[in-house]
């Protein structure tokens, strides 16, 4: 009989507010856009009433990037510790990053779709690979997170699918909206690889 003790510790991950300046384009890790102040403390304003009523230690952590920081810096201000991790950060599109999505050639999006596992979009990192490093991120102490869509469904499939089945375009969810909260497990006892 499994007891609450032997239930695997949660991460209760948010995606970053809306940055400025992502309508209509490939948005991953190279390209640094900012937020608006606004929102990023009302994320955090979010995150901290969350952590105290589950009772959650005051610790973040959070992709390097502007829109995920943003967040932790307004918990660091307010008297958390603030842990920036760019094991967090998001999936790189190489020279597809920063393009608005027009601009791009349909025939690389279809050859991306066609081994979308694999392929390395814009020649940047292939889904393979951000799939092993959310699956591989440990949390240590900090069960509240701010990172990025991308990261969360890579890792959220990861915990969906412990036998290893690859990733396919049509089946792959949209991301999640701006700030909102996915619950993840904070580690996999056997980590499938992709």
């Amino acid at each position: 009989m499994t007891t609450a003790a032997d239930a695997p510790a949660l991460v209760y991950a948010w995606r970053h507010p809306r940055p400025h300046g992502a309508e209509g384009r490939c948005i991953g890790a190279r390209t640094d856009l900012p937020i608006d102040p606004r929102r990023a403390k009302r994320l955090a304003h979010r995150i901290r009433r969350w952590a105290r009523l589950h009772h959650l230690p005051r610790i973040v952590a959070t992709s390097p990037l502007r829109r995920c920081a943003a967040v932790g810096r307004w918990l660091r201000h307010w008297g958390w510790v603030h842990r920036i991790d760019t094991a967090l950060i998001e999936v790189d599109f190489g020279a597809w990053d920063g393009q608005p999505w027009p601009m791009i050639a349909v025939s690389e999006i279809d050859a991306w779709c066609a081994d979308f596992h694999r392929h390395a979009p814009g020649g940047g990192e292939p889904l393979v690979q951000l799939l092993e490093r959310a699956a591989a991120w440990r949390p240590a102490d900090a069960h509240c997170v701010v990172t990025h869509g991308g990261w969360l469904l890579a890792r959220h499939w990861q915990q969906q699918h412990p036998d290893g089945r690859a990733p396919r375009a049509a089946y792959w969810p949209p991301a999640p909206h701006y700030g909102e909260c996915m619950v993840l497990r904070a580690a996999e006892d056997n980590p499938a690889g992709p």
